[in-house]
């Protein structure tokens, strides 16, 4: 334990590119995807993103450093002009006389609401892809659910997740490769350190933790030594003959963190509340149990879901063992399928050494990519029952690094090498 302890400091000096984001996120309803519209409140969020000398880092395309920080409240200011940066659905946050935060009036959308995604990158408006509940009521076997987009085609993102865009330069290599292709690319890893937790104010074994996500949607990119801001912070899916590459073909990698972990009162909820299917209006019998400790996959919203279409949210080999909604994982999405068993880039992942060491994803040399990353609650975890809003607050981080050993991969015992940032 203490070795591994070791291995995991040593990889942290040595990041290439990290992110820290810290979210206090306060319960304002005790809503969950089965019941209701359950809505997170964000008090605090702040990212802090460092780097060496081969990144350098923006959030307006323009002011390039080792570090950058944005949070609620600074979201705007430290952007480019014209971004669409989105703090859960509200645009700017809003202070009485004295200073102090206004908590948000009822119907006015400063939280996390749930939402599923399967990484899809809409190449028209050049946004995630995700889908909300718009209906849900008891089944047989559980929970019927209807769900409908949510409304980020248009000028803005929807209510109900946090959304920025991150500008990312890679100075290694001279040349720049326009065409599209991973194989000229360099890997990045997700950094050991990385993890979802409750905050230390927060309540403890409730599991609110264990639904969060994080994705990550390569929009585009171009050449390293472009100097024109709006040729940068202008990145869209849209190829640009000799200027932008779109990359909104791939799917966004979600991380899912704690992959593992299940609190007994979500493994109580699927015990109680899940019942086998054998068809489309049958369901006996206990479901596939699920215990703390082992993965079991998400099966998420892929496509809108009508009430003809009788999916439950229990639907999927692991849990009811009815497959008829779901695409599985090694398939291309189905639409008939309308549940996809999402490959997410699991804590399991994160932690595997040496060569079994998975990468996260990569980047072209000589050049800017623009990131837009979403937070967001996945509704469709096996994690998200009624009582995790109680947990009301959790601490969220996550690093990249361009490092896949460890010293203690090959038995390296010599010096270490030491990293230098600017603080904000």
């Amino acid at each position: 334990m203490k070795e591994n302890q070791k291995r995991h400091t040593t990889r942290i000096r040595n990041l290439v590119i990290s992110l820290v984001l810290t979210a206090l996120i306060l319960s304002v309803s005790t809503y969950a995807w089965f019941i209701g519209m359950r809505t997170v409140s964000v008090d605090e969020f702040s990212v802090e993103i460092a780097s060496t000398k081969e990144l350098e880092l923006s959030l307006n395309g323009q002011t390039w450093a080792d570090t950058v920080t944005i949070n609620q409240t600074n979201f705007s200011d430290v952007s480019y002009e014209e971004n669409t940066n989105w703090w859960t659905g509200s645009p700017e946050p809003r202070y009485d006389e004295e200073g102090d935060l206004i908590t948000p009036a009822e119907g006015e959308h400063r939280g996390l609401i749930p939402m599923s995604s399967i990484g899809t990158i809409d190449q028209t408006a050049s946004r995630l892809v995700l889908y909300e509940k718009s209906s849900l009521t008891t089944s047989a076997g559980g929970y019927r659910i209807m769900a409908s987009r949510a409304e980020n085609e248009g000028d803005t993102e929807a209510p109900g997740y946090v959304a920025f865009d991150l500008f990312i330069k890679n100075h290694t290599g001279a040349d720049y490769i326009e065409e599209l292709d991973k194989l000229n690319e360099e890997s990045i890893y997700l950094s050991v350190d990385s993890g979802v937790s409750v905050a230390s104010h927060g309540v403890l074994n409730t599991g609110i933790e264990n639904s969060v996500r994080v994705a990550f949607a390569q929009i585009g990119r171009v050449e390293g030594t472009t100097e024109t801001v709006t040729d940068i912070t202008g990145i869209t899916c849209d190829d640009v003959e000799g200027k932008v590459t779109g990359i909104c073909e791939r799917p966004a990698v979600i991380w899912e963190p704690n992959d593992t972990q299940h609190v007994s009162g979500a493994i109580g909820w699927y015990n109680t509340a899940c019942k086998a299917r054998t068809s489309t209006t049958e369901f006996s019998g206990p479901c596939s149990p699920i215990e703390d400790g082992t993965y079991y996959p998400t099966y998420a919203i892929g496509a809108p879901i009508g009430s003809e279409k009788a999916v439950d949210v229990y639907d999927g080999p692991a849990y009811n063992g009815f497959g008829v909604n779901v695409t599985p994982r090694d398939g291309e999405f189905n639409e008939n399928g309308l549940l996809y068993e999402y490959p997410t880039f699991t804590d399991t992942m994160k932690v595997m050494e040496g060569m079994q060491r998975p990468e996260f994803m990569s980047l072209a040399p000589n050049s800017i990519t623009k990131v837009r990353i979403y937070i967001f609650i996945e509704g469709q975890d096996i994690d998200n029952y009624d009582f995790a809003a109680i947990g009301k607050a959790i601490s969220v981080k996550f690093g990249f690094t361009k490092q896949r050993f460890e010293p203690s991969d090959f038995d390296y015992s010599g010096p270490l090498p030491t990293t230098t940032t600017t603080q904000p």
